[in-house]
């Protein structure tokens, strides 16, 4: 079970009247269910209502309270999903605020409130117990025997793990849910009735991100609604779904009607997530109470409309100020670390080889600005140009416009005599467009680079990206190799992105112009000649495939550990309207097979920054032997 589909609501209310706000609830669960939802969370004390003050007192209500519950059980024994509500518990002498956890007719465990606010509008100490210490208690209501009822509770149904808190226990220092992921639990509700206050919504929203994100958990929130008495206060009914620091789902709130909202949680991310941080896992030791594991299963999890949103470029935020944003702090780490490195080598000259294609025109602006970073002049910069065999005069003239542009020393050293000098000294036909005939043309270009550098005084740029780096799309010794590297870690969709950032936004309008006309260029490493036209023949993306697609592949291959099966799931989701199957199918063997065999290459990198969160550093994060077998995978 890869993913399950969980659901919070907001029933209407009326305070004390149990029957009222049964029936809303039930039509809660009712539309939850056919929904396809294996989840639901409701708001604190929604069986009675949160705001009926000194009315707890009363044995009347809680005598009710048990027979909402019962009648609760009896119109849910035959539904699939997983329901918690809030309603109050009389144990002994002392009456506590809980969240009752229901499946099929039967009370699998109940939750107290671990923490009652006291202070400002609340007052919950007069007529509830802290339940902070109970854990692994057994107790009879007047309708079940032998209940579970403790803060240690997990609810465990294969790879989901429920547990749950109630409203102000998220607010403390250290929240429940914090040892509760702890001891498992992947998805955490919350039983809330917290009221609204101008800018509150905002803070909450905050605290209930950053808690799924600290606690690599979904968390799943619902809050008492408008119908609560306003005698001072007033709730909203805010309705937000988590997930791992992301906010999947929130509604509108003040709504006067009963409201469910819905998202698909991704379990397999998340336990993948737990599986790599070792820190996640080293709390786990500090630990001081056992979890109480409740097993149940449920029938069906198959989800029929699977509505997930899948970013099909997920390197690349999608909302345009906060795509600003990032590339904005990209440009600053990648100067930031160039800029160290050249004061660490006591150097003032950079050497880098410009094509006019994309991963050198970065790494030149990247250069750039690292050198305006540090006032060094840009005829400190040196760019070579260096047209072979399949060098066009678009990407020529691009190449040269935008060095002089940029006031940078341009050189230009044809490669073609010393490329077919060497195809005589080692007996290779020129005729023969092979790897040969290639990988001559980028090991002569690095010759050239790294002798120049070494000459002026100046440190080589390497150029290559992450998704070459991920295919191996680089040639050994070659391109592959520099005395530093600026983009190792940016994806070729991220690359795009960036050159297009420093058009529209840093750019003169002949800059802008040049880097705008390389955007739209075919990527090409031009080692094969043109055709009669002049136009590139030799199109990256029709050998190895759509670097869009490899990109998603390698996203989620590194950072969740994905299968090829569920990458292809996904992958079909995500393009459904761009690739069919057989395509996706097509280019995820060949991004499997030559991520596999090309790893050697990686395995000899030169130093560069990490910048997203995906690296394939050998330093870094992908420490994988050279000659692992990809059979397995595929």
């Amino acid at each position: 079970m890869d993913f399950i589909k969980v659901s919070s609501a907001c029933p209407k209310t009326r305070v004390c009247d149990i029957d009222y706000n049964l029936t809303n609830i039930l039509s809660c669960i009712n539309d939850a269910v056919n929904n396809n939802s294996k989840f639901i969370v409701f708001p604190e004390l929604c069986i009675t209502s949160y705001t009926c003050a000194d009315l707890f007192l009363q044995s009347t209500l809680i005598n009710k309270a048990y027979s909402g519950i019962e009648n609760l059980l009896e119109k849910t024994k035959d539904l699939d999903i997983l329901i918690a509500v809030g309603a109050p518990l009389l144990e002994g002498n002392a009456l506590y605020n809980c969240a009752y956890v229901l499946f099929k007719g039967k009370v699998l465990g109940i939750m107290p409130k671990s923490y009652l606010p006291n202070y400002s509008e609340f007052y919950e100490k007069r007529w509830f117990t802290e339940g902070l210490n109970i854990i692994d208690k057994i107790i009879d209501l007047p309708f079940q025997e032998n209940v579970p009822f403790g803060t240690n509770l997990i609810f465990s149904a294969g790879n989901a793990k429920f547990s749950f808190e109630i409203c102000e226990d998220l607010w403390v220092t250290i929240p429940p849910s914090s040892y509760l992921s702890l001891m498992g639990a992947n998805i955490i509700g919350n039983l809330s009735a917290s009221n609204e206050l101008v800018s509150k919504s905002n803070y909450r929203k905050n605290l209930i991100s950053n808690q799924s994100a600290r606690c690599m958990s979904s968390y799943i929130y619902s809050s008492a609604g408008v119908h609560e008495s306003t005698t001072d206060v007033l709730f909203s009914g805010h309705l937000l779904i988590s997930e791992n620091g992301s906010i999947l789902k929130e509604n509108n709130r003040f709504n006067r009607e009963n409201e469910v909202i819905y998202s698909i949680i991704d379990l397999f991310r998340l336990n993948s997530e737990r599986m790599k941080n070792l820190s996640f896992r080293d709390a786990i030791k500090y630990l001081k109470v056992k979890p109480n594991i409740i097993k149940f299963k449920f029938d069906n999890t198959e989800i029929k409309n699977f509505d997930r949103y899948i970013d099909k470029h997920p390197f690349v935020p999608s909302n345009i100020r906060e795509r600003n944003e990032r590339c904005m702090e990209i440009f600053n780490i990648q100067a930031s670390s160039l800029a160290k490195r050249l004061e660490y080598t006591g150097l003032n000259k950079a050497v880098v080889g410009i094509s006019g294609g994309l991963d050198s025109t970065l790494a030149l602006l990247v250069i750039c600005k690292t050198f305006k970073l540090l006032g060094y002049p840009m005829k400190n910069i040196i760019t070579i140009t260096m047209p072979g065999f399949g060098t066009t005069d678009r990407t020529y003239t691009n190449a040269l416009t935008l060095c002089k542009e940029l006031g940078c020393d341009l050189r230009e050293i044809n490669i073609v005599e010393a490329a077919l000098l060497h195809f005589k000294d080692i007996g290779h036909d020129k005729d023969i467009h092979d790897v040969t005939y290639e990988n001559v043309q980028a090991r002569e270009r690095t010759q050239i680079l790294m002798d120049l550098a070494n000459k002026e005084g100046g440190l080589l740029i390497g150029t290559g990206d992450l998704s070459e780096l991920a295919l191996g799309w680089c040639t050994y010794n070659g391109d592959h190799m520099s005395m530093y590297s600026v983009n190792p870690s940016i994806p070729k969709t991220l690359v795009r992105y960036l050159v297009r950032y420093v058009a529209e936004n840093e750019s003169t309008e002949k800059v802008s112009e040049t880097l705008l006309d390389i955007l739209d260029t075919p990527v090409s490493p031009e080692l094969l000649p043109s055709d009669s036209k002049g136009n590139i023949v030799q199109k990256t993306e029709d050998i190895v495939g759509p670097y869009e697609l490899h990109d998603f592949f390698l996203y989620h291959f590194m950072k969740n550990g994905s299968s090829k099966e569920r990458i292809l799931f996904l992958a079909k989701e995500a393009f459904k309207d761009d690739y069919d199957q057989e395509t996706i199918l097509k280019w995820l063997d060949k991004f499997i097979w030559r991520f596999f065999s090309q790893q050697f290459k990686r395995s000899a990198l030169p130093d560069g920054p990490k910048v997203g969160s995906i690296s394939l550093s050998p330093r870094g994060d992908l420490k994988m032997p050279s000659d692992a077998s990809p059979n397995s995978f595929l």
